[in-house]
């Protein structure tokens, strides 16, 4: 038997989905912690895939002009090579970055909603991706804008998008860091990777649709007009966060975001070594 979620608890963690989902801090290792800390019981995986989809909303508003030009120049450069410019080839970027987590993600789905979401496995996630970030600042050299993204950019950052599928790694954070280690500006690793994001986090969010309204034992059961709220609230907070980090990345570090990962895993690994909350 699954519990009811409440008002308050879609809300509190919609809100948590918008402002965690774009910042490298994992919004799904974020709403499995504050749901237990808070509530006493895991949100559930299916529930953070469904506002996920008004976060993804926030993106395609925030890129309107930019995905409706990529669209637009996929389309062109099919029929005519000549017009095969940098946005044609983003598109194809983003088709082929995204067939690895479309397949781990659906043969590893019954995993990533049970054993994937224990606490331990997401306070080492946590700091082990700290320690990621340090390493792609310090060594990535962060030169080479938008404009020079390649093939084998987006294949790699499409295979450390599938890391995310892990609670506590941070979809934005994967992808960026692997955008870092390839030479990219940090802007433009993280606006290939709020792009690379879209196609995947909308297929999982529409896939878990039927999961969230009926749980069976996976997270607490919510209601139509509270997936509704929550996912709208996703949507304006998430709307926000993707304003200020890319003002934010533009000129300061990830390691800020490292620092407050691993005060975040440590504070849990003490909170689990003492019993206060449960791993499962």
């Amino acid at each position: 038997m699954t519990d009811t979620m409440s008002w308050t608890q879609s809300i509190v963690l919609g809100a948590l989905q918008g402002l965690t989902e774009f910042l490298p801090i994992s919004s799904s290792g974020h709403l499995r912690i504050a749901s237990e800390l808070m509530f006493g019981e895991d949100a559930g995986a299916s529930f953070t895939a469904v506002t996920q989809l008004g976060t993804e909303a926030a993106v395609l508003l925030f890129f309107a002009k930019d995905i409706v030009r990529i669209i637009a120049a996929w389309f062109r450069g099919l029929f005519h090579a000549e017009e095969r410019s940098l946005d044609y080839r983003i598109g194809w970027y983003v088709i082929f970055a995204t067939i690895p987590i479309g397949i781990i993600g659906f043969v590893l789905k019954d995993q990533i909603r049970t054993t994937g979401r224990n606490l331990w496995l997401v306070a080492i996630m946590l700091i082990v991706f700290a320690g990621v970030f340090w390493l792609a600042e310090r060594y990535g050299k962060k030169q080479r804008p938008l404009e020079k993204l390649t093939l084998r950019d987006g294949l790699v950052m499409g295979g450390a998008q599938c890391l995310a599928l892990v609670p506590g790694v941070s979809r934005s954070g994967a992808t960026a860091s692997a955008g870092l280690f390839l030479g990219l500006e940090r802007e433009a690793a993280f606006r290939f990777s709020f792009l690379l994001a879209i196609p995947a986090v909308t297929a999982s969010g529409l896939f878990s649709l039927p999961d969230a309204f009926n749980p069976s034992g996976e997270g607490m059961e919510a209601t139509g007009p509270q997936l509704l709220v929550a996912t709208i609230v996703a949507f304006i907070v998430g709307y926000a966060a993707i304003a200020w980090l890319l003002k934010f990345v533009s000129n300061h570090s990830m390691n800020w975001f490292g620092a407050y990962r691993v005060i975040l895993g440590v504070l849990l690994i003490i909170l689990l070594s003492t019993g206060a909350i449960s791993a499962t």
